[in-house]
């Protein structure tokens, strides 16, 4: 089992362990690939480790606005919440990238949670790190000027030529390609980047 991105089942009782070994599947999933629907109600659990998920939400009267990003050795907190309560899915998880995993189903997981403190803290873990996320990023649309969280996105990626449209720019930061855009264009003009065809270079 190639778990060892989630360093809490080192942890784990000998029971859980032995539980888990028998009851999850491994996947391999190409990048573009729809994982679930805003509205779905999920009947597995994605133990993801290796490539990247995004999850989004979207409304008729939004542009779509991606709450957060999926990557190895972390469980999503709307895939669990939606098994674990049997409720729609508050949004849409789409691969980034290729990604491998491992699947559990419903009612493995809910015996899992069952048998093992270590993974129920884990799950309590979890919420607490989305809910900050998820403060930050409604604080971030709510007070913050969209160029400053435009210079604020680009200076957390870890190169400074970064490859992205406008389009999945304004996906990412809950705004429209239109506006996205004109305030490149006009930081391009002030001297903050420098926009290439289909990446933008910070300074």
């Amino acid at each position: 089992m190639q778990l060892n991105t989630y360093p809490f089942l080192e942890q784990l009782e000998p029971q859980a362990l032995q539980f888990l070994n028998t009851h999850i599947k491994p996947i391999k999933i190409p990048k573009g690939t729809l994982l679930f629907y805003q509205g779905d109600i999920c009947d597995n659990i994605l133990w993801l480790t290796s490539g990247e998920v995004r999850l989004y939400t979207q409304s008729d009267s939004i542009e779509e606005v991606t709450l957060y990003t999926l990557k190895a050795g972390e469980q999503c907190i709307v895939n669990t919440a939606s098994l674990l309560s049997q409720t729609d899915a508050v949004a849409s998880a789409e691969t980034m990238t290729e990604i491998e995993g491992y699947l559990i189903d419903a009612e493995s997981v809910k015996a899992l949670s069952r048998m093992s403190d270590v993974y129920q803290n884990y799950l309590f873990s979890l919420y607490q790190l989305r809910f900050e996320e998820l403060t930050g990023l409604i604080n971030d649309i709510k007070f913050k000027r969209l160029d400053t969280r435009i210079i604020e996105w680009l200076q957390k990626q870890p190169n400074s030529i970064i490859e992205i449209t406008h389009e999945q720019l304004a996906t990412e930061l809950g705004s429209s390609r239109v506006v996205i855009s004109r305030l490149l264009k006009e930081m391009e003009q002030n001297g903050t980047l420098i926009l290439h065809r289909g990446k933008i270079e910070r300074l």
